[in-house]
C-alpha cells in the first residue's frame, strides 16, 4: 500500500477549531429553515403582495451551510487571533442581519431586497441587506487573495488546494450576487435564472473541499490524489462557466441544449471523483478498523 506525504496526514490545524460561533450561527439557519418549511406546510408559502416563504426557507439554509463552511475552514487560514475574530464576527453579523431581514419580511409580504410595494422603511432596508451582501463578497474576496497567496510548507495541502479552487468558484458566485443586484432581480431574459449560478458557484466550498477531505486520509499515491482533485475541481469550475454562459443568453440551465448537457457532464465528472475519493476512503478505513482488531490478538500472544 502507498504512503502519501505525512503533511497530508498530519492535521495541526482542526477543521471547526474555535469557531462555536460560526457554527451557532449556521445552526440557527436551519432552525429558521425547518420552521418556516413546517409553516409552509400548513399555510402555504405565499405572502401578498410579494412575499414568498420558500425563498426564505432557501436563503436561510444556504447561509446556515455557508456558515458551516466557513467554521471548518476558517481554522486553516493561520490568521493571527485579532484577525480571525474580525472575519468571524463580519460573517456572524452579516449573516444575522440576513437571516432577519429575509425571514421578517417574506413573512410581512414584502420583497426583502427589490420590493416595489414596500415602505420607505423597507426600502432602505432592503439597500441594507444590499451593503452587507457587498460585505460578504469582500470576505470572500479577502479569503481568496490569502489561500491563493498561502506559500509551502502549510498543513494539509490537500484541503488546501480544494479550498483554493472552491473560492474561485465563490467569486463566480459573487459575480452572479452582484448581476442580480444590478438587474434588481433574479430572472433574465425568456428564461435565465441567476440564482442558480449563484448556488451552484457557493457549494463548491462543499462540493470540492469534500473529495480532498476524503482524499488526505486515503494511503494512495500524492500524485493520484492530485489528479483526482484537480480533474474534479475543473469539471465543477467548468460547469460553473456553463451555466454563466447559458445564463448570460436568457435561457434555463434546465433544457436539453448544448450548453446544459455539457454542463451536466462536467458534474458527472466531478460526481466519479468524488466516488473514487469516498472509495479510496472506505477502504482506508477498513484497513485501520482491521488493524485496531488485530493488534489486541497479536499482543496476546
Amino acid at each position: 500500500m502507498f504512503k502519501g506525504n505525512r503533511n497530508e496526514v498530519e492535521q495541526s490545524y482542526k477543521l471547526f477549531e474555535g469557531e462555536r460561533g460560526l457554527v451557532l450561527t449556521g445552526m440557527i439557519g436551519f432552525l429558521l429553515s425547518a420552521g418556516i418549511a413546517l409553516y409552509i406546510n400548513f399555510q402555504g408559502p405565499i405572502k401578498a403582495p410579494e412575499g414568498n416563504l420558500k425563498d426564505a426557507f432557501s436563503f436561510n439554509a444556504a447561509i446556515g451551510v455557508f456558515m458551516l463552511s466557513m467554521a471548518a475552514i476558517l481554522p486553516l487560514t493561520r490568521f493571527k487571533a485579532g484577525k480571525r475574530k474580525a472575519v468571524r464576527w463580519s460573517f456572524i453579523i452579516a449573516s444575522l442581519y440576513s437571516f432577519t431581514i429575509e425571514t421578517v419580511q417574506n413573512f410581512r409580504g414584502i420583497s426583502p431586497r427589490f420590493t416595489r410595494e414596500g415602505t420607505v422603511v423597507d426600502m432602505v432596508a432592503g439597500m441594507l441587506f444590499g451593503v452587507v451582501s457587498l460585505v460578504l463578497v469582500f470576505l470572500a474576496i479577502v479569503l481568496t487573495i490569502h489561500f491563493l497567496r498561502m506559500k509551502r510548507p502549510f498543513e494539509r495541502p490537500l484541503l488546501i488546494m480544494g479550498i483554493r479552487y472552491a473560492f474561485l468558484s465563490v467569486l463566480a458566485a459573487n459575480f452572479a450576487g452582484l448581476w442580480m443586484i444590478v438587474l434588481q432581480d433574479r430572472l433574465t431574459g425568456d428564461g435565465g435564472n441567476v440564482i442558480v449560478l449563484h448556488g451552484v458557484g457557493f457549494h463548491a466550498l462543499q462540493t470540492l473541499i469534500l473529495p480532498a477531505w476524503l482524499l488526505e486520509k486515503a494511503q494512495v499515491r500524492d500524485r493520484v490524489k492530485k489528479r483526482l482533485i484537480h480533474s474534479g475541481c475543473i469539471a465543477w469550475m467548468l460547469s460553473i462557466l456553463l451555466i454563466g454562459i447559458q445564463t448570460a443568453l436568457g435561457r434555463t440551465v434546465f433544457e436539453l441544449t448544448p450548453l446544459p448537457i455539457l454542463g451536466i457532464l462536467s458534474v458527472l465528472v466531478w460526481f466519479g471523483t468524488l466516488t473514487i475519493a469516498y472509495v479510496f476512503w472506505i477502504k482506508q478505513r477498513k484497513a485501520n478498523l482491521l488493524s485496531s482488531n488485530l493488534l489486541p490478538l497479536m499482543k496476546g500472544k
